[in-house]
C-alpha cells in the first residue's frame, strides 16, 4: 500500500479537526489514516500553526544537511589522519 503524505497545512487542518472534539476514529476514517499517525502528529504538531510547522519542517531538513556534513568531514579527518600515521 503507498503511503500518502499529508503536507503541513493537511497535518495541521486534522489536528484541528480532531481538537474540536471529533473522536479519533472518526477523523481518521474520514482522512484515511491511523490513529498512531494522529496522535504522533498530536504530539509533534500540537498548537502549532501552519507558519510554525513549516519553520519547524524547514529546521529538521537544515539539521539532516548539517549533520551529513559533519559526518562527511569526520570520515575525511579520520582518513588524513590514518594517511599522516602511514597506516594504510
Amino acid at each position: 500500500m503507498k503511503r500518502k503524505r499529508f503536507t503541513e497545512e493537511q497535518i495541521i487542518k486534522v489536528l484541528k479537526e480532531f481538537e474540536t472534539g471529533i473522536p479519533a476514529k472518526e477523523v481518521c476514517r474520514k482522512n484515511g489514516m491511523c490513529e498512531q499517525t494522529l496522535y504522533k502528529w498530536k504530539r509533534k504538531y500540537h498548537g502549532m500553526e501552519v507558519a510554525d510547522a513549516k519553520k519547524l519542517k524547514a529546521m529538521e531538513d537544515e539539521n539532516r544537511r548539517l549533520k551529513r556534513l559533519v559526518a562527511d568531514l569526520s570520515l575525511d579527518n579520520q582518513m588524513l589522519k590514518e594517511v599522516a600515521k602511514g597506516n594504510f
